[in-house]
């Protein structure tokens, strides 16, 4: 028996979330279909695809080869539906960006509204994490990073640089001793990312300025900023969020004056898939443009 495209839909997604629960709440059907949909597909192979363990659902030897070539497959497919969308109809569906939460608080939301009003039948999903999001299980169609991965079938393009300075209120500046030196920082309270959950060596801003104590520490941008925002220390902002914390002032800034880029990832097999292609063009334009208004902002 050959199996269907619909088994190897259910089978991808046991693969990615590893659960049959979780499959089924992305496929929107109960676990025990799942469980039969899976059973009847080893039973059409004539192979064991998962071993149940602590951790879930794992990919026997068999399975793994079997993921590679459903993903194909599903590659294949997307990019045919994507090549029937025609280049100039409106875009539809649903679309999920990944993002680290700087990004996904201070520019997704403002530039994929601008798309959305282009574009009335298209869902787009912000995907906000503060780790790394994993395309390969489809966590998303595609991720904004600030760094390039270098493994993995992937399609990388460079979007934009942004810019970073130290910041404080005029309030905390005002109570606490000068700040006219890296040195001086010494004596203040830092705000930063937790150390050792800081996921990219590009976001590890205190260590590249020579700073080995965090005081109050999230892995959160917007909680650090909040933070900062209360007069409660001195932290490293993107400039395109100042805008939106109109107390925060930049110092130190012929000493402190870093510089990171955005970049979009996809995968490989979503290169010919002309909605993904024109939706991706689309936010990258949004993306640099709104990085460079923001920063004019804080310019100002």
């Amino acid at each position: 028996m050959t199996p269907n495209w619909d088994d190897m839909r259910v089978f991808l997604a046991v693969a990615r979330e590893e659960s049959l629960s979780s499959a089924g709440r992305r496929l929107k059907i109960d676990p025990a279909t799942v469980g039969r949909r899976i059973a009847r597909l080893e039973t059409a192979l004539k192979a064991p695809l998962f071993t149940k363990s602590p951790q879930g659902y794992l990919l026997t030897s068999a399975g793994e080869r079997l993921f590679e070539h459903a993903q194909s497959a599903e590659e294949a497919m997307r990019a045919a539906a994507g090549a029937m969308d025609g280049s100039t109809k409106a875009l539809s569906g649903q679309i999920r960006i990944g993002a680290p939460d700087g990004s996904a608080n201070y520019l997704l939301p403002q530039v994929c509204a601008r798309i959305s009003d282009a574009n009335p039948d298209l869902d787009i999903q912000i995907l906000a994490l503060p780790r790394i999001i994993n395309l390969s299980r489809r966590e998303a169609d595609m991720a904004l990073t600030v760094s390039a991965p270098t493994a993995g079938k992937l399609l990388v393009q460079k979007v934009s640089d942004y810019r970073l300075h130290m910041v404080a209120t005029e309030g905390y500046l005002a109570r606490h001793a000068p700040i006219r030196t890296l040195a001086d920082l010494r004596g203040h309270r830092m705000i930063g990312y937790i150390p050792d959950m800081i996921f990219d060596r590009e976001l590890d801003y205190l260590n590249d300025i020579g700073i080995d104590r965090v005081a109050l520490a999230s892995n959160s941008v917007s909680v650090q900023l909040r933070q900062a925002s209360l007069g409660t220390g001195v932290c490293v902002a993107h400039d395109f969020t100042l805008p939106f914390h109109p107390g925060l002032r930049k110092i130190l800034t012929d000493q402190v004056s870093l510089t990171r880029s955005f970049y979009l990832v996809r995968h490989q097999g979503d290169q010919r898939n002309e909605r993904l292609n024109r939706f991706a063009e689309a936010l990258s334009r949004g993306i640099r443009d709104e990085v460079a208004r923001l920063e004019a902002q804080a310019q100002a």
